[in-house]
């Protein structure tokens, strides 16, 4: 079985930008589903989906990305390979406009696993990846929220999820016909954050994990809380120890990731036979997904 799960990010999605991240997701699957049926692998087609969404200003990924403190924008991304366990990810890199294709080419082209700030710059320059003015990645939805946060004092990164504020980060995880699990996740960080932090997107193991012996996981919300509970390879781990049910990993994981440290968020999971799998306990996620054995994709953004 192939198969291919999509996020766009776990929050309280307003209303009125409902259809636009339904509509984003069901495209960027679409994309990577036709690199899957091509006979593609997990990592292309991982790359594209997420390619899609960075380009969609409807997600904090790309363009479209939250302003930090002082008015830039810094991306953060990683991917990883769940056969040969290589991996690769950026953090606080600025002017790239897919993040992504930088971690995949990290991943496959360097000794290293973990690049940031001007050294991924300089990396992504010596291997052809282009870099684009900040302009190019700054929307005016995310110029006002960031000139309305000015105002505020005291504004916290988790004030982003437990008040009810924006988080679109992205990511996908695949299973291609030759038995290969990649997951990948990419992100602008949380509104107003403190130039140089990093969440849990980049992080191998918080963000993004993949075994193929067992399954590939994606994960988006609070990142300081994803990061303490280490989501994705928790979930990994309690899917290996549970007869391989990527439904009951996945709960768990959220409910840990509660519990432990009050934390909010989502995970998107296959398992190895590429089962897929969603739980988040914010009030609603972005996401689509399709195996080979449906005749289409499902999109859903509310709870289960």
């Amino acid at each position: 079985m192939i198969s291919l799960i999509v996020h766009g990010g776990a929050w309280d999605i307003p209303d009125d930008v409902v259809k636009a991240h339904c509509n984003g997701v069901r495209k960027a699957l679409s994309i990577g589903w036709k690199v899957l049926t091509s006979g593609g692998t997990a990592e292309e087609a991982v790359e594209r989906t997420i390619m899609y969404l960075e380009d969609d200003p409807t997600f904090d990924a790309g363009r479209g990305s939250f302003v930090n403190a002082i008015g830039e924008i810094e991306l953060d991304a990683s991917i990883m390979n769940g056969t040969s366990y290589r991996a690769g990810a950026v953090a606080a890199v600025q002017n790239i406009r897919h993040p992504i294709s930088l971690v995949r080419l990290i991943m496959n082209n360097s000794e290293h696993i973990f690049l940031a700030g001007d050294g991924a710059a300089r990396f992504a320059k010596e291997h052809g990846i282009n870099q684009c003015r900040s302009e190019e990645l700054l929307v005016g939805r995310e110029l006002e929220r960031w000139k309305e946060l000015q105002k505020k004092k005291g504004f916290l990164t988790k004030d982003a999820f437990h008040k009810k504020g924006p988080g679109d980060t992205v990511g996908a995880v695949a299973l291609d016909s030759y038995g290969t699990i990649v997951a990948g996740t990419s992100t602008g960080g949380t509104p107003k954050k403190y130039p140089g932090r990093v969440g849990d997107s980049p992080l191998i193991g918080c963000g993004t994990y993949a075994d193929s012996r067992i399954g590939g996981v994606s994960s988006t919300g609070w990142g300081e809380s994803i990061i303490r509970v280490v989501l994705a390879k928790t979930v990994i781990d309690i899917m290996e120890n549970n007869g391989n049910l990527p439904h009951e990993a996945a709960l768990k994981g959220i409910d840990i990731l509660h519990s432990k440290v009050d934390g909010l968020g989502g995970v998107i999971v296959l398992n190895k036979d590429g089962v897929p799998a969603v739980a988040f306990n914010t009030p609603r996620m972005a996401r689509a997904y399709r195996t080979s054995e449906m005749n289409e994709c499902l999109v859903g953004i509310e709870p289960v």
